[in-house]
């Protein structure tokens, strides 16, 4: 079943509103083995909705349109729809009822532009909305479906759950589509489908599609079966031979970002961790609190951005810093041994570098030295040459010590 997403609303493409909607329906169709091949904003304009319907129905054999279902003139769907399929709307008593009802318990009569949404296609299905005043509709016309859900997430979301998703598991092939995210760090987007091209040339059912972020690379594996679990049983091997080429750079699967990776392993070793952020500038301690249970394992953490700063509050000695400035390898060392001291963890991580847009200290912007210190070792650091904005170097200089302290903690747990 080939579908298209239509996102209905002039607020859309002012950009006053993000539409969320096409992709949380890409994602419930997909789980019903629904391709989705077109995402479409449409303003509330009657000819430009009436032309995108024109053209979905000739291509497509399930359309979604969500939003412009309400009471006011600019809420054309249903009626666009309508003209286009050689439909008259008809009223539908119960959602009418409804209508009335809702007003009357509030103690207010109903404006007559309301009862416009008591109207649905005849032999089409009414989806019910106890969330709204506007109902859900459902037609078939010449081998395409049309769903037409309302525009508040407040409505859309349990709507679709409740009523469309049940109507198109009547409909659909029953095939179900599961996938399952493989994530990396360390590696690139290119090394890695590079070192997996024999994987990727030959996939048919599982397929792999690869997804660069900032810093990071995943790996989709997705696969078409009767059930879920026949689709995991295809994905199984798959994702064996994936990890034998690149499992050393794995560091989390599906929702595991590498805050909830480390937060969970901390958690599992029991361990506690604290920051010292220069060039972050807190961007660790956001990632990491982000994550339910992260007081679990995070002490605390300060953002010494000034040389006075890594002094006073990450313990880092003046001479140290006359000697070698606020951006060398020394610096994020002491920084690191300062506040794991000072809050009594068993990790700290430390941060500064160049962010940009100009140099510091006679260093290059991108240049980031990471600093580890450990209860019981040394403190340790690294130093990373990065490329791109200065909020870039900041996401990547942050998850690059996330990791850094990811991979130290499983080491540390292997020895114990």
């Amino acid at each position: 079943m080939r579908a298209e997403l239509v996102a209905v609303g002039t607020e859309i493409l002012l950009g006053q509103i993000v539409d969320t909607h096409s992709a949380y329906l890409s994602r419930e169709l997909s789980k019903l083995g629904i391709g989705v091949y077109y995402h479409t904003s449409v303003g509330d304009n009657w000819s430009r909705l009436k032309e995108l319907v024109e053209q979905a129905t000739s291509r497509s054999d399930l359309v979604i349109l969500s939003g412009g279902l309400g009471p006011t003139e600019d809420d054309l769907t249903k009626e666009v729809v309508a003209e286009v399929l050689g439909l008259e709307l008809i009223e539908h008593t119960l959602s009418k009822e409804f209508i009335e009802a809702s007003f009357t318990e509030r103690g207010m009569s109903v404006p007559p532009s309301n009862y416009k949404q008591a109207l649905v296609f005849p032999n089409g299905r009414v989806l019910a909305n106890p969330n709204g005043t506007a109902p859900g509709v459902a037609v078939t016309q010449s081998d395409t479906t049309f769903i037409l859900l309302p525009g508040p997430p407040t409505e859309l979301y349990p709507m679709f759950m409740n009523e469309a998703r049940p109507f198109l598991e009547e409909i659909s092939s029953g095939e179900t589509v599961t996938s399952h995210v493989l994530r990396f760090y360390g590696i690139g987007e290119s090394h890695l489908v590079a070192q997996m091209e024999d994987l990727i040339r030959d996939q048919t059912n599982p397929t792999i599609a690869p997804l660069a972020k900032e810093g990071e690379v995943t790996l989709r594996l997705t696969a078409k079966a009767a059930t879920e679990e026949e689709a995991r049983k295809l994905i199984s091997p798959v994702k064996k031979k994936v990890l034998t080429i690149a499992g050393r750079f794995l560091y989390g699967e599906d929702e595991d970002t590498l805050e909830i990776s480390l937060v969970k392993r901390l958690t599992k070793v029991g361990k506690t961790v604290a920051f010292a952020e220069s060039c972050t500038g807190g961007l660790l301690a956001e990632m990491v609190t982000s994550v339910s249970g992260a007081s679990t394992v995070l002490e605390g953490g300060v953002v010494s951005y000034s040389a006075t700063a890594k002094q006073e509050l990450a313990g880092v000695p003046g001479e140290l810093l006359d000697e070698h400035g606020t951006v060398s390898m020394e610096t994020a060392l002491a920084m690191a041994d300062g506040i794991r001291k000072r809050l009594d963890t068993d990790y700290a991580l430390s941060t500064t570098g160049v962010a940009g847009p100009d140099p510091v200290e006679g260093k290059p912007v991108g240049l980031v030295y990471i600093g580890l210190a450990e209860r019981g070792y040394p403190p340790r650091a690294y130093r990373l040459d990065l490329g791109g904005s200065r909020e870039k170097i900041q996401i990547r200089a942050a998850k690059h010590a996330l990791f850094t302290l990811l991979e130290r903690s499983k080491k540390g747990e292997a020895t114990q």
